[in-house]
Parts: C-alpha cells; sequence; structure tokens
C-alpha cells in the first residue's frame, strides 16, 4: 500500500533545472564505473575508497548492511560488473542518483560529494513483483501520510519537505494533477517490491487521472477532523536525514497499511521556484518483518 503514498504524484509540465543541476555527470559515472567494477571482482581495498562514513547497503531482501558489515563480508552485487547495463544518473548539487536495471532486478546508488570527491551513501537493490499484488493500488488510498507528516522538521529544508509532502498526498487523493504538478521532476521515478514495473511519471498521471471508488469520501472528514490515515513513516527506527544544501536525502522504514514494512530511500531537492520536490522513490520490502494486518 506505500506504493501509493510514497508519492508516485507526478508533473505535467517541465521542472525548472538549475545550474547545479545535470545529467550524466563525468565525475559521477566515473567513480560509479570504478565502484561497480571492483564489486564485481570482489575487490574490497577498492570498493573501500568509494564508501561514505555513513554508507549503507539495502539488499533485496530488505536487510539494511552498515559500512563495517560491509567490508567484513563484502555483498556480491546483484548485476556483476554492470557491464554492458545502461547507467542513468542525475545530479542535483551535491547529491548524485545512478540507476541500474536489468530484468526485474532494479539498483540504485546514491553519491554525495564530500571534501576528497565523490562517496557511496546508498547502495538500494528493488526486486520488482513478479505478478500484480492481491490487493489493487489506486490514487484513492489514503494512507500515508494524508495531511501530516509523522517527524519533527529540524530545520528549514525539513519544514519545506513535509508542507510539499503532505501537499502532494493531499492531491493524490482528491485526483489534483495540477496541484500535483510543482512537487515532482520530469524525471521522477518509483521502483517498489509491490509493482510489476517500474513506475514513472507518465505511468501514474494515467492512474491518478481516473476517477475511483469512493476513498476520498472516506479520507477528507478524517483531515477536516484533525486526525491522520496512516502514517507513512515508521516512528521506530527514526527515519535518518542526510542534508547536503539544497538536497536532502531521507533513509526510512515505511509503517504500511497492509503487508511488509519497507525499507525507503527518497531524494528530496528544492528546485529554482522554491519547491521541494521528490527526486525518486526506492523501497523494499523487509521480509524478515511481520506483515501488518489492517484493523477490522
Amino acid at each position: 500500500m506505500a506504493f501509493v503514498c510514497a508519492g508516485m504524484a507526478v508533473s505535467l509540465t517541465v521542472r525548472p533545472v538549475s545550474a547545479s543541476d545535470a545529467k550524466d555527470d563525468p565525475n559521477v559515472l566515473q567513480a560509479d564505473h570504478a565502484l561497480a567494477a571492483a564489486l564485481g571482482k570482489a575487490d574490497k581495498a577498492t570498493a573501500e575508497k568509494f564508501l561514505d562514513a555513513d554508507f549503507m547497503w539495502t539488499n533485496s531482501a530488505g536487510e539494511t548492511l552498515s559500512r563495517a558489515k560491509v567490508l567484513g563480508q563484502l555483498p556480491k552485487p546483484p548485476l556483476g560488473d554492470e557491464n554492458g547495463i545502461q547507467v542513468t544518473e542525475y545530479t542535483y548539487g551535491q547529491v548524485a542518483e545512478v540507476r541500474v536495471a536489468s530484468g526485474k532486478m532494479y539498483v540504485l546508488r546514491v553519491w554525495v560529494k564530500r571534501p576528497a570527491g565523490w562517496r557511496i551513501l546508498h547502495y538500494h537493490e528493488v526486486v520488482l513483483a513478479g505478478h500484480p499484488g492481491a490487493s489493487a493500488l489506486s490514487a484513492n488510498d489514503c494512507e500515508n501520510p494524508c495531511k501530516d507528516v509523522p517527524y519533527t522538521p529540524k530545520d528549514d529544508a525539513e519544514k519545506g519537505i513535509r508542507t510539499s509532502w503532505a501537499g502532494l498526498e493531499l492531491a493524490l487523493t482528491d485526483h489534483d494533477t495540477k496541484a500535483w504538478s510543482p512537487h515532482f521532476p520530469e524525471e521522477y521515478l518509483m521502483a517498489t517490491s509491490g509493482a510489476t514495473g517500474p513506475i514513472s511519471k507518465a505511468d501514474r498521471i494515467a492512474t491518478i487521472s481516473k476517477p475511483g471508488p469512493g476513498r476520498v469520501t472516506l479520507c477528507r472528514p478524517m483531515w477536516v477532523a484533525g486526525k491522520l490515515c496512516e502514517s507513512q513513516l515508521a516512528a521506530e527506527p527514526p527515519a535518518k536525514f542526510f542534508h547536503f544544501g539544497d538536497t536532502v536525502v531521507i533513509i526510512s522504514r515505511n509503517k504500511p497499511y497492509i503487508g511488509k514494512p519497507e525499507l525507503s530511500t527518497r531524494i528530496w531537492h528544492l528546485d529554482t521556484e522554491g519547491v521541494w520536490q521528490m527526486m525518486e522513490s526506492w523501497d523494499t520490502d523487509i521480509q524478515s518483518a511481520p506483515a501488518v494486518v489492517p484493523k477490522s
């Protein structure tokens, strides 16, 4: 269910690109290629040079490994050395994302710019579903996070993200594509264990534009009463926020309405219009966790 509320809203207009934004940054791609080659050869010494101090690796089972654990036993990369696999890269100021995929396996690598150069902050694997799940998802499902987002902002950046997040979720449930527009860039993509394919902006527009079975009438009164629908972010463990100027990386555990909780990676970036946008959202089911059963 977190599929919907992870922010699959999309824009109908092209996002203004700032001077610091770029696609196919050669410095990022060079570092990423070197890391992929090192991992493919199980070259721990070379791979270690690219790992950030806060580095984490989330595998396809939703297990998140610390830097120390990764270096203790280097995981086998799911796509090998990635030779011949297409790489898509976007840079947002001091943060870059690299996307690679083969078949149902999707990998996101989040790079951050440090004084010593580009370092990888998070390696995130997602295996897409082989067939649609038992419960269909629509733009009317309002579990996450509805009118509010369950964390206390620590600064103006987090306040802006919270405002944008709450706004896009409200617009999502209202099927208001115009209100979604400021919150997502054209290159937005979601990869989640619950979907059979990656979800693009165009895919989500097609779904959101369709009228639904009436969830809006169920949820809207809850907002008016000042109550929340199910929280997107789990209170424990708390979400991790990594600030890099006008870009913030959030790594969190999602609390679903139904099914397995997820490990989620989101990148938020402040565009030239002063709007915090969700650049991507990748979610992996945590297989070791018990499934959530809706209250009757």
